[in-house]
């Protein structure tokens, strides 16, 4: 499998919301996303900082897309 890149949390919002995320509430520096779709929620700290691949995998789990569904949403 590829790695994953090395992406910003401001980069990462705009993936989710693409995939169907809206932002839900903020809670300090940390954004809580909802999709009514899927019924499911992802939590996103926003730092300027590149989020490690540990945490990003972590979000996209808590997302339910997988890797290969994130690669291709990075092409859009």
């Amino acid at each position: 499998m590829p790695k994953l890149p090395h992406i910003t949390p401001k980069k990462l919002l705009n993936i989710l919301k693409k995939n169907g995320f809206q932002v839900d509430h903020t809670t300090g520096s940390h954004f809580v996303l909802y999709n009514p779709e899927t019924k499911r929620r992802a939590i996103v700290a926003h730092h300027n900082k590149d989020l490690p691949q540990g945490t990003l995998m972590s979000i996209l789990s808590e997302a339910g897309i997988t890797r290969k569904e994130f690669l291709e949403l990075l092409k859009k």
